[in-house]
């Protein structure tokens, strides 16, 4: 018997160490392709043009995330490109002699409205150059037609539609739902129009609610229609008309509207992209889509430096902690900041602010590294998608604030939702809960019995505490009173154009427009570009995601596309993060 379990457990001890040298080479051979994918170089033949298609999420800046380059549809590693890289080759391709042109297959974009408005200025200046874009769709949606309006020509299938009706902004309530399960939602807000608790509190808008999402809306549908009719040369009079009678969900009358210029199957776009670039119709096409046009050398060679321009990443929503390359943590974002301000390589930071807010302790301990930082260097904030709440809180001490036209911003207030879910676990559950404590106030706050009122006073004093060191902190590094800035905050949010009228913001443009204004408040003309914080190795992430919940969250974003904020959201609003500076909803505009 004895001898039977000696060569059982040498044969399971055998079989463990197998898996994980296995494993450790697997892991090996998916490194090894991820480094040769990032290193490859390509050389671009003469004649050809850059293929463009948006349809996968655009984050601020290319992850390394080994599973992001893995499409699992073609079997093939493919890297999934950031802002920052996609504005980079664009920039690349206006000064690269082969490079002839630009062809957008544009249906669907998977990005927010601001990081669209970026991608569309870095192609406005590529027309500048004299090369020519042309846009091709089976159908548009409206964000993606959008776009299409900077082409040259914007061509579409005779059976094609575009999405074009104005814009709509849905915000989901849970009130019903709580009360289903009879969860009390137990709030404290400061500002009439801090309404990120109102999904839990109401079944529809309230009037203040609808008020600003009203002119958050009508903003950039005015943007939009401004930049479309000056492209296609329709008045704002007639899209709106357009629009009211969707008239373009048929590409005929697309065409009859002067939305498009001309109805084309696939193969007739390919002999107008051969007429253009001057070849025969039986030559191939020479496409280099961006994500390998990142691997061509770029034709005009910068001088070596040691001056740098740090732009640092703040995405996400504000949490304590070190956080992730999605989550801002206060620790990590705190620690790069300093590492800019300590670098006397670095002349000069940008930050780019891409954040609905958060936690407001979190919130605070950046704006601590914000201030110091400024006193040392001029530092830039660079607003993308949205900038709102603690992402303006940690905005708010910088130089010099720029803004998308449609960036979301402000949203000045402060909230807390402590959930009592005492009927859900008695009624519905089962659960019952007794307690022993030591002081009076020594459960507080918990969501397995309701506060008390002496608990909903100190919340409430927190609250209004917090709200006016907000007001404070705004007040200063804008040069305003606290007067003023409580006229425009009381959580109410505004679109960058409103923003910059009342103060919140110093001027409209992308990030290359902050790093220019960088480059000349520290009085450089070269200068090389530091992007903190560092993301982690792509084999410690890899490593990560096979052993940690990053993959839930990566699946179940591709899975629920857009709807993902939701889950997001909720997901948040439950984490037990008491006080918050956050947007003031959950909405998705459309």
């Amino acid at each position: 018997m004895k001898q039977f379990f000696k060569f059982m457990f040498a044969s399971m001890l055998g079989t463990i160490l197998t898996l994980i040298i296995v494993f450790f080479i697997f892991m090996g051979i998916i490194a090894s392709l991820v480094s040769f994918a990032e290193k490859e170089t390509i050389k671009v033949p003469e004649k050809s043009i850059i293929y463009i298609n948006l349809d996968r999420p655009i984050s601020e800046r290319s992850p390394k995330d080994p599973f992001a380059f893995f499409d699992m549809a073609s079997k093939e590693f493919i890297k999934q490109l950031g802002l920052n890289d996609i504005l980079r080759n664009i920039e690349k391709a206006t000064k690269d002699d082969n490079i002839k042109g630009i062809y957008l297959d544009l249906s669907q974009i998977q990005t927010g409205i601001a990081t669209v408005e970026e991608i569309r200025n870095a192609l406005v200046e590529f027309k500048q150059s004299g090369k020519f874009i042309i846009c091709y769709g089976e159908g548009f949606s409206q964000i993606a037609y959008y776009l299409a309006t900077v082409a040259d020509e914007i061509y579409i299938h005779p059976e094609g539609f575009i999405d074009f009706k104005g814009i709509n902004a849905d915000v989901m309530f849970l009130k019903e739902t709580l009360e289903k399960l009879e969860i009390e939602a137990q709030i404290v807000r400061h500002g009439k129009y801090k309404s990120a608790v109102e999904p839990f509190m109401r079944k529809d808008l309230s009037e203040a609610n609808r008020e600003q999402l009203t002119e958050v809306v009508n903003s950039i549908w005015g943007n939009f229609l401004g930049k479309i009719s000056e492209a296609r040369q329709i008045s704002v009079e007639r899209l709106n008309i357009i629009a009211d009678k969707l008239d373009c969900f048929d590409a005929e009358k697309a065409l009859e509207n002067r939305l498009v210029d001309r109805l084309l199957y696939k193969d007739q776009l390919l002999n107008e992209l051969r007429s253009k670039l001057g070849i025969g119709e039986e030559d191939k096409i020479s496409k280099v889509s961006l994500r390998k046009y990142l691997h061509a050398p770029d034709p005009e060679k910068k001088k070596y430096t040691k001056d740098k321009i740090a732009v640092i990443y703040a995405v996400g929503i504000i949490m304590g902690g070190k956080g992730t390359d999605e989550v801002i943590g206060s620790a990590k974002l705190s620690e790069a900041i300093r590492k800019a301000r300590l670098d006397d390589n670095v002349k000069a930071i940008v930050m780019r602010v891409n954040s609905p807010g958060g936690d407001a302790l979190a919130s605070d301990v950046i704006w601590r590294e914000v201030t110091l930082a400024r006193e040392q260097k001029p530092f830039i904030v660079s607003m993308g998608d949205v900038a709102a709440s603690g992402g303006y809180w940690i905005s708010c001490a910088a130089d010099k604030i720029i803004a998308d036209p449609n960036t979301i911003t402000g949203s000045i207030g402060v909230l807390a939702l402590i959930p009592n879910m005492k009927n859900l676990f008695n009624n519905k559950l089962g659960f019952t809960f007794d307690n022993v404590k030591s002081n009076e106030n020594a459960e507080f706050p918990t969501i397995v019995r309701p506060m008390t009122s002496y608990q909903w006073k100190v919340l409430e004093r927190m609250i209004d505490k917090v709200y006016q060191e907000f007001l404070e902190k705004v007040a200063v590094g804008r040069n305003m009173t606290t007067g003023q800035v409580h006229q425009i905050a009381q959580g109410r949010i505004w679109t960058g154009i409103d923003a910059r009228e009342i103060g919140l913001v110093d001027d409209i443009g992308g990030i290359e427009d902050a790093i220019n204004m960088a480059a000349e408040m520290a009085e450089l003309t070269d200068y090389r570009i530091r992007e903190l914080p560092v993301l982690k190795d792509p084999f410690m992430q890899l490593f990560e995601q096979l052993t940690g919940q990053s993959r839930v969250e990566h699946y179940l974003k591709n899975e629920l596309g857009v709807y993902y904020t939701y889950y997001d959201y909720i997901k948040y609003m439950s984490s037990g993060h008491a006080i918050q500076a956050r947007l003031p909803f959950e909405f998705r505009i459309y």
